[in-house]
């Protein structure tokens, strides 16, 4: 302590300011970087949320009194408390997210509310019911659905409603099978719409999966994938996982065809009508001479021979219909029309006395019994042409490369990339500030009082160091003190006029002089 107070001592005002300065910063720094240390870690409670929702999170969070940090659009909040947020957040329906569901049909009042008030609040509701359902999916960040509901036109009776869903996937892309899901879902959700009638937008307003009606059969990929692990499963369950690799080949119709056949079978025939026609003719014929008395009403002749006639017809008239038949097919593509079938099951494995490894194929009983059950599983037609290979083989086991995954103590240590980056700035401050700084201005004084110690030697080269004070007249002090042979010594001859001894070093030194002076005169305004 008494080192460093002569050091102190024999500083100028500057430089003690100086050091105090950079001493201040030191101590700022190591307190920077023991409170990132200490600091808890914090890591993401929420991203990517609206406005109104993150709004909502952060005033709960400030009434609970819990440290958050926000970075861009993120919320950060220490690492041991971000499940138990999120789980009280969730309690109070939070985040909301923007999405409100059947909820918004509670505020509305019988009283002034119109019929199309309540049809617009309902299908608000039905989109917000269905993108909660779409974003409680892990795969999907966020989702709104919009509805076209032909109902707004009561005339247009043709006009099929339609809907469009835009996704935000929360990490890979989304697939054209989650992409299907979604068009099922919200096509069974509103009455009379088809899922060809919905389409599903990514965050990129690239079309996922394109449109696809409801009943057209699934690709060929989606056949041999649903097969093979139907059969892996099957065959995994007798020979073990791992001991069975299976591959499936589906050869499908990729036209569509339309047969359209009518059939009349005229044994078949069946009276649908009958009509009776009956008509009845009668006449009168009188035979005799025609005279004049004959002409007359009462004369001789009126009289005579007479005859009568009667005729009847009838006629019925049937009516048939000859039963028809008409067969209409329709063949969509994505019928299979070859199936392909290769299982390789592994076989039995074991040491003989020399301790030597042995393998040995699956018995042929065996290997029939699972082709009999790979054919049941596959639907297999000979007809179709149809083909399964089932075969036993040595399967070579390959072991896994790396090193095996343990525990450490640097997991239960939550530090992310900007701390890091904070702490290792704070860290290379605090050394320039030691190393350039602080040891350079100690050094200094350091060695000067070193050199006017009594009996020290100067380096050789070295100039001769000038206090600016005079020599006393003891001359015993001053015998100690270095000589050379250029620098006059103050008090070496008592004889001789010490103002002329110093009038002659003022001459020899003169920059040395002036620095003397100089430092003389800021002393002196400091002490003014």
């Amino acid at each position: 302590m008494q080192q460093i107070g002569t050091v102190w001592a024999n500083l100028d005002r500057r430089k003690q300011i100086i050091v105090a300065g950079a001493v201040v910063l030191v101590f700022l720094g190591v307190l920077g970087m023991s409170r990132l240390v200490s600091a808890p870690s914090m890591t993401l409670l929420y991203a990517g949320l609206e406005s109104g929702a993150a709004g909502d999170i952060v005033r709960s969070l400030d009434q609970r009194g819990v440290p958050y940090e926000i970075r861009g659009g993120s919320i950060y909040v220490p690492g041991a408390k971000r499940d138990e947020l999120r789980m009280m957040l969730a309690s109070e329906g939070l985040p909301a997210n923007g999405n409100r569901g059947y909820e918004l049909l509670d505020t509305l009042s019988g009283f002034g509310t119109t019929s199309q008030m309540f049809d617009a609040a309902y299908w608000r509701a039905k989109e917000g019911e269905l993108a909660r359902t779409i974003v409680g999916g892990r795969h999907i960040s966020q989702a709104r659905v919009h509805i076209a509901n032909a109902s707004a036109n009561p005339f247009q009776r043709s006009v099929a409603p339609t809907a469009s869903v835009y996704l935000v996937p929360s990490g890979a892309d989304i697939t054209g099978d989650q992409a299907k899901a979604v068009r099922f879902l919200v096509s069974s959700a509103v009455s009379g719409l088809s899922p060809e009638n919905v389409t599903v937008i990514d965050s990129n307003g690239t079309v996922i999966g394109g449109q696809e009606t409801a009943v057209a059969a699934d690709t060929a990929d989606d056949k041999s994938r649903q097969l093979r692990e139907r059969v892996l499963r099957l065959v995994e369950a007798r020979v073990g996982a791992g001991n069975a690799v299976v591959e499936v080949s589906v050869d499908t119709v990729t036209k569509t065809e339309s047969i359209r056949e009518r059939r009349f079978d005229p044994k078949g025939r069946v009276a649908i009508s009958t009509d009776v026609e009956e008509r009845s003719d009668s006449a009168r014929n009188q035979s005799s001479d025609v005279t004049v008395a004959s002409n007359l009403p009462d004369g001789d002749g009126a009289g005579g021979d007479e005859s009568n006639s009667t005729a009847t017809k009838t006629r019925e008239r049937v009516n048939y219909e000859v039963s028809e038949t008409e067969l209409e097919v329709l063949n969509a593509p994505g019928a299979i029309k070859r199936l392909t079938v290769a299982v390789l099951v592994n076989g039995i494995h074991a040491e003989d006395a020399a301790g030597v490894e042995t393998f040995t194929p699956l018995p042929q009983s065996e290997l029939d019994a699972l082709e009999e059950l790979v054919a049941s599983a596959v639907g297999f037609d000979p007809e179709r042409g149809d083909v399964i290979t089932l075969k036993s083989l040595d399967l070579p086991v390959v072991e896994p490369r790396g090193t095996l995954a343990s525990a450490s103590m640097w997991q239960n240590i939550h530090l992310d990339a900007m701390s890091l980056i904070q702490m290792a700035v704070m860290a290379i401050v605090s050394l320039v500030l030691a190393l350039f700084v602080i040891r350079p201005i100690l050094m200094k004084p350091a060695t000067t009082q070193a050199l006017l110690q009594v009996g020290a030697e100067p380096a050789v080269g070295d100039a001769p160091l000038l206090t600016g004070e005079i020599a006393p007249d003891d001359s015993s002090e001053f015998t100690q003190l270095p000589t050379q042979a250029n620098v006059p010594a103050l008090g070496s001859s008592a004889a001789e006029d010490p103002v002329d001894r110093l009038r002659s070093m003022i001459g020899d030194k003169q920059e040395e002089t002036v620095e003397i002076l100089r430092s003389w005169l800021e002393e002196g305004e400091e002490r003014a």
